[in-house]
C-alpha cells in the first residue's frame, strides 16, 4: 500500500525542533541529553497528539463525518488536542471524560469548554467504554460520528510517528547528531508501536525506549501486547513485512509509582530540575514521569556518560494548573 495516498489533514507545525539539554546533562552528570519538542506543534498549546490527529481527522473528513467523538482522562492531552482540532475543521465535537464534573474548571479541560465542545462525564470510564451508547444518539440526531480511539492510537495514529521518525532522521543527518536512546512517556501505545516501525524501516541504531505511565490495561490487554499488536497491524497496513515479537519492545515500567496521575517525588523533581536548567516545562503525568525514569536510568548507569538520549517531549503543560496543589516547586 502507498500510504503517502492516506488523507491528512494539517493541523501543526512540523519539524519540530530538537535543542540540547546541556545544563540539565550537567546537573545530572551524565550521558548528553537531547529533546525533541513535540510541545511545540502548535495546535492547543501543542503536543504529541496533534501528529495523529493530522491523519486520524484527514480520515475523518474522507469519510464525511461531521462530528467526532473522543474519550479520555478529565485532564487528557489527547482529548484537548481533539477538541481544537475539531474547532479548526467545524465539526462537532463531543468528548467523554472520566470522572465527575469538577467544582473547578481549570487546566486542559478549561481549554476544552474554550473549543465549544460537549463533555460527558462518564465517571469511572475514562476509556471511551461509554462512547457506543453515545454513537448511536448522535446517529438518531441526524449526525455523521467518527470516533477517535483512546489516545489517538491506532493504524493512523501509529503511521503518523512513522512519519515523526522520518522527520528526526532527516534532522539527525542534517545536524550530525547521533543517539544511543529515544526515550518517552509511552500510554495509550500509538507512539511507541509508530515509533518501533520507523526504526525498523529506516533501519536505526537506537533503541526505542518507553516509560510506562499507567499500571492499566487496553481493551482488557496488557499493554505490551497491546503495543506489539499494533507495530504488527500499522505494518500490515503500511505494506512492510515485519513481524515484531517481545524482543523489539522495550516498555520500562518501573516508574508507575501508585499509578495514573498520581504525583510523588520522581515526577516533582524532574519537572523542577528541567524548569530550572533548561526553562522548559514538563507536565505532572507524562513527561514528567518519564523524564523522571530517564534521570533514574542515568543515575543508575543503566544510561551510562557516553550514551546520547532524545528525550521526545509529548507536550501536556496545561495539566501543570490542575495539579498545583500536588506538586512541590523547592529551588533543586
Amino acid at each position: 500500500m502507498n500510504y503517502e495516498k492516506i488523507p491528512r489533514q494539517s493541523l501543526g507545525f512540523f519539524p519540530t525542533p530538537i535543542v540540547e539539554l546541556s545544563k540539565l546533562s550537567e546537573a545530572l552528570g551524565g550521558s548528553k541529553i537531547f529533546m525533541k519538542r513535540d510541545d511545540n506543534t502548535g495546535l492547543a498549546l501543542g503536543g504529541n497528539k496533534t501528529r495523529k490527529l493530522e491523519f486520524i481527522l484527514g480520515d475523518a473528513l474522507a469519510c464525511g463525518a461531521d462530528t467526532i467523538i473522543t474519550a479520555g482522562a478529565a485532564q487528557s492531552n489527547h482529548c484537548r488536542q481533539t477538541a481544537a482540532a475539531a474547532a479548526s475543521l467545524q465539526l462537532e465535537c463531543h468528548l467523554v471524560l472520566g470522572g465527575e464534573k469538577p467544582d473547578i474548571v481549570n487546566g486542559n479541560l478549561l481549554l476544552d469548554q474554550i473549543f465549544g465542545c460537549h463533555i460527558h462525564w462518564a465517571g469511572v470510564n475514562r476509556k471511551g467504554e461509554d462512547i457506543p451508547q453515545i454513537v448511536e444518539q448522535l446517529k438518531q440526531a441526524g449526525k455523521k460520528p467518527y470516533v477517535v480511539p483512546y489516545g489517538g492510537s491506532n493504524e493512523l495514529g501509529a503511521l503518523a510517528f512513522v512519519e515523526a521518525l522520518k522527520e528526526l532522521e532527516t534532522q539527525r543527518q542534517d545536524t550530525g547528531k547521533s543517539f544511543t536512546y529515544i526515550v518517552f512517556a509511552s500510554s495509550s501505545g500509538g507512539t511507541q508501536a509508530g515509533l518501533m516501525l520507523g526504526k525498523k524501516m529506516l533501519d536505526a541504531s537506537y533503541q526505542i525506549v518507553g516509560i510506562n505511565i499507567d499500571k492499566g490495561e487496553t481493551d482488557k490487554v496488557p499493554f505490551d501486547q497491546f503495543i506489539l499488536s499494533l507495530a504488527n497491524s500499522t505494518a500490515k497496513f503500511i505494506g512492510v513485512n515485519h513481524d515484531f515479537s517481545e524482543e523489539d519492545l522495550i516498555l520500562n515500567s518501573d516508574y508507575v509509582g501508585e499509578g495514573y496521575g498520581v504525583i510523588g517525588h520522581l515526577e516533582n523533581e524532574a519537572i523542577s530540575l528541567t524548569a530550572q536548567t533548561e526553562g522548559i516545562l514538563l507536565d505532572p503525568v507524562y513527561t514528567g514521569r518519564a523524564m523522571g525514569g530517564l534521570f533514574d536510568m542515568i543515575r543508575t548507569g543503566k544510561i551510562n556518560k557516553k550514551d546520547s538520549v532524545l528525550f521526545w517531549h509529548t507536550g501536556g503543560v496545561p495539566a501543570l494548573f490542575a495539579y498545583s496543589n500536588r506538586l512541590n516547586f523547592s529551588k533543586c
